[in-house]
């Protein structure tokens, strides 16, 4: 009964959300696919426990856009779906969890994390420089990977001013890595008969965002998804002070004035995320609710993923040429073999 609670939940969260401003016809079609595709991915993550919902969410997104060419009609709900659905589940699993534990995690991971952004920073320079790629490119993959994928290229592109061409091209490569880390990481990790706390800490500092960063993790175990979750968002705060000073950089560059402003690159949510921990950690809500609340954030991770998986076109991310695929492939590679061995060495 609680589990189908927590998908009728689901349905009350995801429909408001998706329809939250004045183009609410306009999304609701699109958050509708995804709620149906990850219902379906939650009955089957009960049979193959092993994969998970949120893996089979997304292969289920991907498989149905790959063979249904859906109207344009749908493809706002989805985009809409994908961001703000994962926000609202990142904040409900804040009520399962303690104040304490979040901000030691989040303290202990802060040299892991200023390893693993300094490495995507530097490899970015190197071999974008060797692949002779233009400077906007280099910086939009290396922050991309280095914190928290299209968010943090989304948040830095006006600050360099790049140009639309090169946001899609970056934002494209890092798509591309996210979704094979959701596959890759969990299965190395049995491989490597990883613990929960060390898989859920090397997800969080070394996929580059934050649906597959919780995706990855929660499909190991509930363990290794909250410490992913935790890692990930003190990596997402890194968004404030990269914008600021490239900021600074770029004025100094072209003797403009930078465009920073915090209230645009500042992840909100995260705020909330921490509410929900201190609710739970005062004991402000019955342990019952904090639990159905939690099973709630799971199940809009589903959703989440199954928009990310409409949203896949394998096609296009490959069209935008070897160099980028390279560069992103050569970033994502050091950062997770960079934030495998800085943890083993702490």
């Amino acid at each position: 009964m609680v589990e189908i609670a927590c998908i009728l939940s689901g349905i009350l969260i995801t429909l408001p959300i998706a329809t939250f401003d004045y183009y609410s016809k306009k999304n609701l079609p699109g958050a509708l696919i995804c709620l149906l595709l990850a219902a379906i991915a939650w009955f089957l993550g009960r049979l193959f426990p092993l994969a998970g919902g949120a893996v089979i969410a997304i292969l289920l997104g991907i498989l149905l856009a790959n063979i249904w060419q859906y109207p344009q009609m749908y493809k706002s709900g989805i985009s809409a779906t994908s961001k703000r659905v994962l926000q609202s589940a990142i904040v409900l699993f804040g009520f399962q969890m303690n104040l304490k534990y979040v901000l030691s995690l989040g303290g202990q991971g802060l040299v892991l994390i200023c390893a693993t952004i300094a490495t995507s920073l530097l490899m970015a320079n190197v071999i974008g420089k060797a692949l002779r790629m233009h400077t906007n490119e280099q910086i939009l993959i290396g922050i991309g990977t280095a914190i928290c994928g299209g968010s943090a290229i989304a948040a830095i592109a006006p600050v360099i001013k790049a140009s639309e061409r090169e946001v899609a091209t970056s934002i494209s490569i890092i798509f591309l890595f996210n979704i094979l880390a959701v596959f890759i990481f969990p299965f190395v990790a049995r491989i490597l008969s990883m613990s929960d706390l060390h898989f859920g800490i090397w997800c969080g500092a070394a996929i580059n965002d934050t649906s597959s960063v919780v995706a990855a993790a929660y499909s190991y175990s509930n363990e290794a998804g909250n410490t992913a979750t935790v890692v990930k968002l003190a990596r997402t705060l890194m968004i404030m002070p990269a914008a600021f000073l490239l900021s600074i950089l770029q004025a100094k560059k072209t003797g403009e004035t930078g465009s920073f402003q915090i209230s645009k690159v500042f992840p909100w949510f995260v705020v909330a995320f921490i509410v929900a921990c201190i609710i739970n950690s005062f004991n402000l809500i019955p342990e019952q609710i904090s639990e159905i609340w939690g099973s709630m954030g799971k199940f809009c991770i589903m959703i989440a993923m199954a928009a990310i998986g409409l949203s896949t076109n394998p096609r296009e991310l490959i069209r935008h040429g070897k160099k980028p695929i390279l560069l992103g492939l050569s970033c994502s590679v050091a950062v997770a073999l960079v934030s495998f061995i800085v943890q083993d060495l702490m």
